[in-house]
């Protein structure tokens, strides 16, 4: 004949059990909901010949509260990433109407003024700017001298290398930069003007004429 054990959960702590899986608290999560009702509805259908002991039910208790504890994490995290996402967008919307410059090969002469930049991994020695017609063919040359590494924003009077004023349009450039003979890696930068702010599943886009839409983090230099 089976022995029944002596280490049977007590009608006490089952009546508490039951309380809180029957009277769930203020704030309480769906999930320790769930795990409440679920443990009590175990304890109330165990084999009285067989029934959980203390430890069981301990250990039960446990995993609740590491459930309970990423239920919060969650939360938590959740509403970091809102709050940085506002201010993305609080930081996107105070760039409107501010010229910014980005990666980008083009830039449009108007006036006799054209503004674009260049962004360098490494210091130079020396770099040369090519301004290109939309034929592909240079128009004007820029010779810098010695550059650190990081942006250098630049501007273009619109005259060519004949000395004469280009017309007013769409240009592309390009840059070659070297140290000891040595290429350095460097960037183009167009410019434009943020007009407008989009929302978007990866965070707020900048509109910007002539560079597209652009994440913050593509702007190098606001000016």
């Amino acid at each position: 004949m089976p022995t029944v054990q002596d280490n049977i959960v007590s009608p006490g702590l089952l009546a508490t059990m039951n309380q809180r899986a029957g009277a769930k608290s203020v704030g309480a999560s769906a999930t320790e909901d769930r795990f409440m009702k679920l443990l009590v509805a175990q304890m109330k259908n165990q084999d009285p010949l067989n029934p959980l002991d203390n430890a069981q039910v301990t250990s039960q208790l446990a995993q609740l509260s590491t459930v309970t504890g990423i239920d919060k994490l969650n939360t938590t995290l959740e509403a970091m990433m809102s709050s940085t996402q506002s201010n993305q967008s609080l930081q996107a919307a105070s760039m409107i109407g501010h010229g910014v410059l980005a990666p980008g090969s083009s830039l449009s002469l108007s006036g006799g003024q054209a503004a674009f930049g260049i962004e360098l991994s490494a210091p130079a020695d020396s770099a040369t700017v090519t301004i290109r017609d939309s034929s592909g063919r240079p128009v004007h040359q820029i010779v810098l001298g010695s550059l650190s590494a990081g942006t250098v924003p630049l501007q273009w009077d619109g005259m060519t290398n004949a000395g004469v004023a280009a017309a007013n349009g769409t240009y592309t450039f390009d840059v070659s930069a070297t140290t000891a003979g040595q290429k350095v890696p460097a960037t183009t930068l167009g410019f434009g003007q943020v007009t407008s702010v989009s929302g978007g599943t990866q965070g707020p886009k900048l509109n910007v004429p002539g560079l597209g839409a652009l994440n913050v983090a593509d702007i190098r230099q606001i000016l």
